[in-house]
């Protein structure tokens, strides 16, 4: 009687993985191929000197919202029209919302590496202390004199 039940489930599985292995296949494939894509990326990140603010860019862009198509009723008619919204702001067309978005995409990557610049430019000078306290510490709670 076991041995029956053994080969049942075995049978129940040779089954189960027949009638699923194209999808299971076909994930595999689209695995190995964003892996092939990935590693064709580092091998021309190797070679290309601006690799590293086309990455910093694309970081960004991940960090800034997209645009919305939203309707919302006409200044003038009233009648519900198309706008397209970036960080709050209405544009009367994808084409003018989108550079609004790529300026602060690059204004972003530019504060970055003006920030790099601060950062490593600076630790060969003496450091200048600032009349402000560090943005972390609390100014309300001081250490005892």
């Amino acid at each position: 009687m076991s041995n029956l039940l053994d080969l049942v489930l075995i049978f129940l599985a040779a089954i189960l993985t027949y009638a699923f292995h194209k999808p299971v296949l076909a994930g595999l494939r689209r695995f190995e191929a964003r892996n092939a894509e990935r590693r064709a990326q580092e091998a021309r990140v190797l070679i290309d000197k601006y690799a590293h603010y086309r990455q910093t860019v694309q970081f960004v862009e991940e960090q800034i919202e997209e645009v919305a198509k939203v309707t919302v009723a006409d200044e003038r008619t009233g009648e519900p029209v198309s706008r397209y919204l970036f960080l709050g702001v209405y544009f009367p067309d994808r084409k003018d919302a989108e550079a609004a978005r790529y300026a602060a995409v690059i204004e972003k990557a530019r504060e970055f590496y003006l920030d790099l610049d601060r950062i490593y430019l600076s630790k060969g000078k003496a450091q200048k202390p600032s009349a402000a306290p560090p943005a972390l510490a609390d100014p309300s709670k001081r250490a005892p004199d």
